[in-house]
This record gives C-alpha cells, structure tokens and sequence, in this order.
C-alpha cells in the first residue's frame, strides 16, 4: 500500500495518522484539513518520529492530494459534544459529506473510502449513495470498536485474555447495537458454559450489564475527557492493516446490506470479511431468534433517520 489519506486532522484523524505511521502499512499519509495549520503542525510532530520507526513521508495537504490514494480515511465532520448522541450530529455531518463526497470522488474514484465520522452507519450509507461508488469500495469503521470494547470487559470479567475471546457487536455503532450473545465463545466455548466453569459465575443480568456498559463507554470517555480517539485510531489501523495485507480478516464493519439477516437499504455492521478489495463477502452467522429480531430493529432505527434527512 503506498498512499493514505486521511480527512480530517482532529483527535481522531490525527491519532490514526500517529497510528498508522507506526504500523509501517504505507509509504505516505497525507493529512487533509479545513485548518490547515492544525494538519501542518500534525504532520509535522508525527514526522519528526519518523527516523525513529518506519519511513514514512507524512505531510499536509488539500483534496486534490487524495490523487492516487488507495484508501481515503474520513474523519472529518462535527465533534459529540457531552449529552450529545451519535444521532444528534446527522444533520451537521451528512450536510458536510453531501458537499465533500462529490470533491473527493471527482480527484479519485478509485480508492477504497473508510468512514470514521459519526453517525457512521448513516455516513457510510450517504457516502455510498452520494459517491455513485461500488458497494465494496465504501466501508464505515461501524463497530470494530464497540466489538473490542465487548471483548475487553469480558475479558476482565472472567480474568482471560481478550484474543482467546470471540464475540461480536453489531447492528448500529450506537444505543441500538446488539450483543451476539449465541456466537461468542472463550476457546470454543460457548458464553454460557464457560460461566458454569470458572469462578466468575453470570447472575441473571450480566448480559445486559455488559452490553449496556459497552454502548456508553463513549458517553463515559467524552464526559471525562471530552473526546475519544485513541481506541478509535487503533480500530481504524486494523481495518486498514487488513485491506492493505490482504488479510480475509473477519471485522465488524459497517457496510450497506442488500437482504442480509432480512435488511436491505441501510448499512449496518455485521461480521465481514475484509480483504484487499475492501468487503470481500458479507456473512450470515446463526443468530438466534431474539438478535435478529433486535437487528431488524435497528435498522428500522437507521432507516427512519435516513428518511429525515432526505434518504
């Protein structure tokens, strides 16, 4: 992979560049954004570490720099302030992409888009209708996170480590999104049996202290310290560490479905294989009755904020 840009040089966009500057994954990152001193002096703090790692040219840019990008990392859009939900910002930051979307597409159609912004299942839906793109060639960060963040508190629960621990979030990348309870598993054993086995047994509402501790871990970080970003860039560095080595990893993105666990027209995360061709292949994992039906619920959610904002 030789090129990255990335859109947006705030906490988030500039975190990721850090990240990926580390990774050693591309040869060049350019950080594009409206303040232009901020993406400078960005590129500038990064790149005095570069004798130290990887080389990597990092520098500033403006969109006609996305010019032979393969991937193209959107971050750029209106911050969640504290008491703001994900879905407060649609209007600020779909108004933004209808205007960007366009520029971006006409410099290079060719890259891979990665949205970050959020609403991110909205502004991966928009972002797909707007660009005229292929469906595989527009991916949200959806909930890559949300689905380490799953791992991480089980993980302390149980007092295990968290990459023997597979399980996954999905549906939207907010207060809608949905454990898999069915599929998650602690070296291949299924959730519920191994709460039987260690010493941490599962009263009745762990589930769903788990689940609701995972979906406002943001609203916790935001009303400490007013932002997240660093588990944000580390999420958006392996969805990029994936497509760049071709990998067939299976991540949580967020992409547009058609028919998938019975929704089509929104885009929503699910487990997705992601290669060097951004989304390799959707999968429909045996979901039990109950998180399907939550699933559709959430789109239903997605569905009706997309109406409102002309979609």
């Amino acid at each position: 992979m030789n090129k990255i840009s990335i859109i947006g040089s705030g906490f988030v966009g500039s975190t990721t560049a850090f990240s990926l500057a580390m990774s050693g994954l591309t040869k060049e990152i350019v950080l594009i954004d409206i303040n232009k001193d901020k993406a400078e002096g960005d590129a500038l703090d990064i790149g005095h570490g570069i004798p130290l790692m990887a080389p990597t040219n990092i520098y500033a840019g403006d969109f006609n720099d996305v010019k032979n990008s393969d991937i193209i990392i959107i971050t750029a859009g209106a911050n969640q302030k504290p008491g703001e939900t994900r879905l407060d910002l649609v209007k600020k930051n779909a108004s933004i992409f209808k205007d960007m979307i366009p520029k971006l597409v006409k410099i290079n159609q060719d890259a891979i888009y990665l949205v970050v912004t959020n609403p991110v299942d909205i502004l991966t839906y928009v972002t797909l209708k707007i660009s005229g793109l292929p469906k595989h060639k527009v991916i949200g960060s959806g909930t890559v996170l949300d689905s380490s963040r799953f791992r991480y508190l089980l993980s302390s629960h149980y007092g295990v480590d968290p990459r023997n621990i597979h399980g996954y979030i999905i549906g939207e990348h907010g207060d809608s999104e949905i454990a898999t309870w069915s599929l998650t598993n602690i070296a291949g054993t299924p959730i519920d049996y191994f709460c039987k086995i260690c010493n941490h047994p599962c009263n009745g509402k762990f589930k769903e202290q788990i689940l609701d501790e995972v979906r406002h871990s943001a609203y916790k970080i935001i009303n400490k310290k007013g932002a997240t970003y660093y588990a944000v860039a580390v999420a958006v560095k392996r969805i990029v560490e994936c497509i760049t080595r071709d990998e067939k990893s299976i991540l949580t993105v967020s992409s547009v479905l058609n028919g998938e666990y019975g929704v089509k027209d929104v885009a929503l995360s699910v487990p997705t294989i992601v290669g060097n061709k951004g989304i390799e292949k959707i999968l429909e994992l045996p979901l039990s009755s109950s998180e399907i039906e939550k699933f559709n619920e959430s789109a239903k959610i997605m569905k009706n904020v997309l109406k409102d904002i002309g979609f």
